[in-house]
């Protein structure tokens, strides 16, 4: 299966090559509003992916407000919002979650520590891709100040407490970490990190859909 990965994409018309799955890991609007998740409809609509899988992020203030805004688009798109929760498709195991530790109280944040652990917990062992918005503590995380922000419970999750690690895990919120790399836990299963923040930390969508096959 060929896979298109982008992440906060801010209401830019980023465009995306032909795929078997288009995997969208939030961050496509400013604040979520309405209005917003209808360019974003019309942005989806137009992308040539056999299948759309998506999630919010800590900007679609309007999605975790009113939770139908995502259900109606997800309807009138064919396409699959995640919100903790699993799909399969063609065989691939996907699960995704918008959840990102607390930053001056955006959507979808949670206090860092056993808050935000119970999401990450729901994550299955064994899955193909992990979509979430936020990246894991000191992979793709580095903000101007050269500082980690990810979250260190995700970290854990995948590096630790999952039996079997995901294949690829897909995500963006901090703009400066896009690119990809290989994790190697102490076990010795290795698997791929994926930062496809779109624009960079200007809103300038600079940076190239990351291309990936499961």
């Amino acid at each position: 299966m060929k896979c298109v990965a982008v992440s906060d994409i801010h209401l830019r018309e980023v465009r995306t090559p032909p795929a078997d799955l288009l995997i969208v890991s939030g961050d496509m609007t400013m604040k979520g509003t309405p209005e917003e998740m209808s360019w974003f409809a019309n942005w989806l609509d137009r992308q040539p992916a056999k299948h759309k899988v998506w999630t919010a992020g800590n900007h679609e203030i309007g999605i975790e407000e009113t939770p139908d805004l995502a259900t109606r688009i997800a309807f009138e798109t064919d396409s699959i919002y995640l919100n903790d929760s699993e799909v399969e498709i063609e065989g691939v195991r996907i699960w995704g979650s918008p959840i990102t530790p607390a930053f001056y109280n955006w959507a979808f944040n949670r206090a860092r520590g056993p808050e935000i652990r119970k999401h990450w917990n729901k994550i299955p062992a064994g899955i193909d891709i992990l979509i979430t918005h936020g990246p894991p503590y000191g992979y793709h995380d580095l903000n101007r100040q050269a500082e980690h922000v990810g979250c260190e419970e995700l970290t854990d999750v995948v590096m630790n407490a999952l039996r079997k690690p995901p294949r690829f895990h897909v995500f963006g919120h901090i703009h400066l970490g896009y690119g990809r790399s290989i994790a190697r836990r102490k076990d010795h299963q290795t698997f791929e990190m994926i930062n496809a923040s779109s624009c960079n930390e200007r809103y300038q969508p600079v940076n190239e859909p990351i291309e990936f096959t499961v």
